[in-house]
């Protein structure tokens, strides 16, 4: 009798379990490191989804249990990372930030049959070479948003010096190179082509080849952080060189490092999806604790949302079938009705031009 109520006890334990079982997901990104104001949005933004999701009663009657990772945007870390997630038997992963991470990282995801969803990674390579069918992305593509900055230019800095410089990443090589080879099939080249190391503090010499080349527009294909310190050299050496660059400076850190200096700075992005009225009260519910919606916070929220959609629709969270909801749904989320194409890509309004204006960025009012 004993062994039988034991035995009653332990099946009691184990459906209890299976009744309240969690689902662990990550979210990856820098969470520390010159970049981790990036992380952080990724973080925010992650972090809200879950919230909310679990509030309305979670996915499929289990509540999400959140994992984060610290890649320090490091291709090696982000592999480690990626590992670490599927020791945790993690199923999704709304990351990575830097395409020099998620690229290594999907080769991981890919084999250990995880789906992994990109709120922010910008580089082509990233889809049009996945290593498996799982993996996403719900932003948009640096040949796309090379494109728009080409296009901006040649109409607005027609008979302007123009300088194009990266990183030397990924995504800052990346961005550059897509900008350069879409500005030249407008017809025009640019004056000088340089790179430049991540990480530098001190930008004397490029500032003072710039100023000897006379440039009036420095294209930066790279991050908010040199960007930012090349805003404030440039200005110290009495030059009024604008800068434009891409979606990597949308952060209000770009000017905490500026100040006056990045005043009229250009950027490419997404259109802004805090405006968006499906966005409103998860807006209200973040600045309300005192959080930021800015940038990639709203992205990594929807990454979120259409996973979660897609495994109530597959009634699963085995990646076939939910890649097969993936591929085959339409998704409502903050950033807007978005579906994914056979790349993973996502069907949604491409980028615009915008402008740093008193610390704040909108939409260019004109000359665009």
């Amino acid at each position: 009798m004993k062994k039988a109520l034991l035995a009653g006890a332990a099946l009691n334990l184990i459906f209890a379990g299976a009744a309240f079982a969690d689902i662990t997901i990550g979210v990856a990104g820098p969470m520390t490191g010159q970049y981790a104001t990036f992380g952080e949005q990724l973080k925010i933004g992650a972090e809200q989804a879950v919230a909310d999701i679990n509030a309305k009663g979670g996915v499929n009657g289990e509540k999400l249990v959140l994992s984060v990772g610290d890649d320090a945007c490091d291709p090696k870390q982000a592999v480690a990372v990626a590992n670490q997630f599927a020791s945790q038997g993690i199923k999704f992963v709304a990351g990575h930030f830097c395409s020099g991470s998620s690229i290594p990282a999907s080769q991981v995801y890919a084999d250990e049959g995880i789906v992994e969803i990109s709120p922010a990674s910008t580089n082509p390579k990233y889809t049009d070479e996945r290593p498996g069918d799982g993996i996403y992305r719900v932003c948009g593509r640096d040949d796309q948003q090379g494109q728009v900055a080409a296009d901006y230019i040649a109409k607005n800095f027609k008979d302007a010096k123009v300088a194009i410089i990266n990183d030397k990443t990924a995504y800052g090589k990346g961005l550059a190179d897509e900008t350069q080879k879409a500005l030249e099939a407008t017809g025009k080249k640019p004056d000088l082509v340089e790179s430049y190391t991540a990480g530098e503090k001190d930008y004397t010499a490029l500032v003072t080849k710039l100023k000897q080349a006379d440039i009036s527009l420095l294209y930066v294909g790279g991050y908010h952080t040199e960007a930012g310190l090349m805003a404030r050299q440039m200005k110290e050496q009495g030059m009024k060189t604008l800068i434009m660059s891409g979606d990597a400076i949308v952060t209000d850190e770009y000017w905490a490092i500026t100040g006056d200096a990045g005043e009229g700075t250009l950027m490419t992005f997404s259109p802004d999806p805090r405006k968006n009225e499906a966005a409103a009260p998860v807006v209200k519910a973040l600045t309300d604790k005192g959080q930021t919606a800015e940038g990639y916070v709203l992205y990594t929220y929807a990454a979120i949302q259409a996973w979660a959609d897609a495994v109530t629709k597959a009634g699963s969270t085995d990646a076939e079938p939910v890649i097969k909801a993936l591929n085959e749904g339409n998704f409502s989320t903050v950033i807007g009705d978005l579906k994914f194409d056979d790349k993973g890509d996502v069907t949604l309004p491409g980028y615009v031009v915008y402008e740093w204006k008193a610390g704040k960025y909108d939409y260019v009012q004109n000359g665009g």
